[in-house]
């Protein structure tokens, strides 16, 4: 399950709906409006192997790892935000529920920066062409 935090603007979540990537949005779809940031990650636990999607690097930390969720933070503009989660899931390091979950994971516009779980350091993938 694809989540996308509130913070994400509409025309972003349509635009995956049109590329159809099935994708629900906190305070819109599922969850609450206004969640706090402290209830994301409990919240997260109840879902069934969800990847959640935010601007907002506190969720950036190597401490929320865990093996039933994938964090992924993003570091571009807000009108780029539905690009970069297509980009992402059609990764072939991504492209399963499976292959995310343990991770927190950063990207920007020339690579991903993965923290996982149980393993020190961080993994840096570039973009796939």
């Amino acid at each position: 399950m694809n989540i996308l935090d509130e913070n994400v603007l509409e025309d972003q979540r349509q635009l995956l709906r049109q590329w159809r990537v099935p994708v629900r949005q906190i305070g819109q779809d599922i969850g609450r409006k206004g969640m706090q940031d402290e209830n994301i990650i409990p919240f997260l636990l109840t879902l069934r192997r969800p990847t959640f999607f935010t601007s907002d690097f506190d969720f950036y930390d190597r401490r929320l790892c865990h093996a039933q969720y994938c964090l992924v933070c993003i570091e571009s503009r807000q009108s780029r935000t539905a690009t970069f989660v297509r980009r992402f899931l059609r990764h072939s390091a991504f492209d399963t529920a499976a292959k995310r979950m343990g991770k927190v994971i950063r990207l920007s516009s020339v690579q991903l920066v993965v923290q996982e779980l149980h393993r020190g350091g961080q993994i840096v993938f570039d973009w796939e062409d």
